[in-house]
């Protein structure tokens, strides 16, 4: 956030900055989303709705699981959130007790740790070690030191972009469920897989409990809204917590949000800008010296060892902001432990705004 300020401050003074360290969607959320939305308003009937949200836009999650996973997904257990965050909440308060160990991998997405401490939750974070995603064994050997009640991971990652293939993850989902740990999988990211389907924790356990997010793929991050599929024992759980913290995610965006899975053929063509961005940063960053410390699998991010320039990312990336008029994320607030050797740079711009922040970092570097 210091670095988004920063950029802000040059912005208003009239500087010129690309800014490659927001994690959203430059672009608006579909068409059909925003007409549903205008014709909510224009009819002014919007209020509370049912805690766990409005019947038609549970069905329609529902219905995705059917569609493109191949999942009978019952809607009684798709709950509709105020963003994936508040997701994390209701899931939290009905998975854990204070007190309770729960794991997280490292680099990471902060606001996981910050959430848990602030519940009284014991933060237990597996540093990867150069590895791009949690493995089962690795899992195993945590616990029987740590004892964890719980884990939460992602996939694709935030900041790495990694996925966990698919034997990887069925592999991680039955050693959790072996071993008693709850379990919660970030799929906020998908449908921005890109080098291989996506793959839901669902498809190997119920008693999983997923958070996602129309943020992402759907382009609705403004709107705050989200959905979490959770265990049928939990239902009322979620329900009662969610009545008293939030009372129900806000109804135009529930509206909105039911026809945003209609919007395929428009977010598939932002989804494609993404891949040429891609290409782009993966020819062009290794060659500026920013080695990638995973593969760019999935999201919109791509995690870069930054030692070749710098020990101090903080440091780094003000410099760069300042002198080349390019924004990006160091990585200290992803890993406490590494995370001064690491930058996040986000690729969810526009093709000529990669294009031109390459074209500088390259006059930068020299």
């Amino acid at each position: 956030m210091d670095v988004l300020a920063r950029a802000n401050a040059l912005r208003a003074a009239g500087r010129s900055v690309v800014s490659l360290a927001v994690g959203q969607p430059s672009d608006p959320a579909p068409q059909i989303v925003r007409q549903a939305a205008s014709n909510a308003l224009v009819d002014g009937a919007l209020g509370y709705t049912d805690a766990l949200g409005r019947p038609e836009l549970r069905r329609a999650i529902s219905d995705h699981y059917r569609d493109h996973y191949g999942l009978d997904v019952p809607t009684e257990r798709v709950v509709v959130t105020t963003g994936s965050s508040a997701g994390f909440n209701l899931a939290f308060l009905a998975m854990s007790d204070p007190g309770d160990k729960v794991a997280i991998t490292v680099p990471g997405y902060p606001a996981y740790r910050n959430i848990m401490k602030a519940l009284g939750i014991e933060v237990v974070e597996i540093d990867l070690e150069g590895a791009a995603f949690l493995t089962g064994a690795t899992l195993e050997r945590v616990h029987a030191k740590e004892g964890l009640k719980g884990l939460l991971f992602a996939s694709p990652a935030n900041p790495t972009g990694a996925v966990i293939p698919a034997d990887e993850l069925k592999t991680l989902v039955a050693t959790a469920k072996e071993m008693g740990i709850r379990t919660i999988s970030d799929e906020i990211y998908h449908r921005l897989c890109y080098t291989a389907d996506d793959v839901t924790a669902l498809a190997f356990d119920d008693d999983v409990t997923v958070i996602n997010s129309f943020s992402k793929y759907y382009c609705m991050t403004g709107w705050r809204i989200g959905w979490m599929v959770a265990p049928q024992r939990l239902v009322r759980a979620i329900e009662r917590i969610q009545q008293s913290l939030y009372i129900s995610a806000p109804d135009l965006s529930q509206i909105a949000a039911t026809r945003a899975f209609e919007a395929s053929l428009e977010l598939e063509a932002v989804r494609e800008r993404y891949l040429v961005n891609r290409a782009m940063l993966a020819d062009a960053l290794p060659r500026l010296g920013f080695s990638f410390a995973a593969p760019m699998d999935g999201a919109f991010y791509a995690y870069c060892d930054v030692t070749r320039h710098s020990n101090d990312s903080m440091s780094f990336a003000a410099k760069m902001l300042d002198e080349a008029g390019v924004a990006a994320t160091p990585g200290r607030d992803f890993d406490p432990f590494e995370g001064d050797r690491y930058m996040r740079f986000s690729y969810a711009g526009s093709n000529d705004d990669i294009a031109e922040a390459i074209r500088r970092l390259t006059g930068w570097l020299g």
